[in-house]
């Protein structure tokens, strides 16, 4: 599912979960168990890249049609797993976009404290609402958190995927950076970080992120318990097989 290596002072997670690193349950938990893992490891922080053009293409939905409303109970938790151990993980966290990061995989990479994205064809940009879903608490808190907010609006309703300038633009990536020198760059910043006093990093990044558990607590579960019954709904199975119908289609 990923590789683990050290780079100096810095873990190199790379996800290699079949051709897109498409979310689900298995892959959801595994991740959040080994950022978990992680916060006690000798590593002063974190780069997490995925392979060929894909970062990760989000949840996926082909497991999703062809098993049916039942999954998603397991699946959604696990997803929720998955982004708390990124963004309220202690270390800096450096996300290298190696291809594209849509709907999902979007979210995942936003969960980082830092995005570099590869110059060319890469997209990036949160699909949920083409595909017939509402955002989980969390990953909307998180896109608030990330995005421009004169684009805020934008970047959900639209469902647009935006290649690295304009994604740079509405916050969604940091920096560009030439395909060759995407991991290297990761490396040093991640290493830059990593030299900064570990628990006065993680106070700070724990104020800086403070917000949006404040929001979670506030309404995270009202709102978990309103996305469950839509994700769960039989309509929603409909939708995501129109989507996947007519996105393969046209590729």
């Amino acid at each position: 599912m990923f590789t683990l290596t050290q780079n100096g002072r810095v873990a190199v997670l790379a996800m290699q979960h079949g051709k897109a690193n498409a979310l689900d349950t298995e892959f959801c938990n595994a991740l959040a168990a080994k950022f978990d893992e992680l916060k006690g490891a000798d590593a002063g922080a974190v780069v997490i890249t995925g392979q060929g053009k894909i970062f990760s293409a989000g949840v996926d939905l082909l497991r999703a049609t062809s098993t049916g409303p039942d999954y998603f109970r397991e699946f959604l938790p696990a997803l929720r797993r998955l982004y708390e151990a990124v963004f309220f993980h202690p270390k800096p966290i450096i996300a290298a976009v190696n291809g594209h990061a849509i709907a999902g995989g979007c979210i995942l990479a936003c969960a980082a404290d830092r995005r570099l994205i590869a110059r060319g064809e890469t997209r990036m940009g949160v699909t949920e609402l083409l595909v017939g879903v509402p955002f989980p608490p969390l990953a909307f808190e998180i896109m608030r958190f990330v995005t421009a907010p004169r684009f805020f609006p934008e970047v959900i309703y639209s469902a647009a995927t935006y290649p690295p300038e304009e994604a740079v633009k509405r916050g969604l990536a940091d920096e560009i950076v030439p395909p060759d020198q995407l991991f290297d760059q990761a490396i040093e910043q991640a290493e830059r970080l990593a030299a900064l006093r570990p628990g006065a990093f993680a106070q700070t990044k724990r104020q800086m992120r403070q917000p949006v558990a404040d929001a979670l607590a506030r309404h995270g579960e009202h709102t978990e318990a309103a996305v469950a019954d839509i994700w769960l709904g039989a309509e929603t199975i409909a939708s995501m097989r129109d989507y996947v119908a007519r996105t393969f289609k046209k590729s």
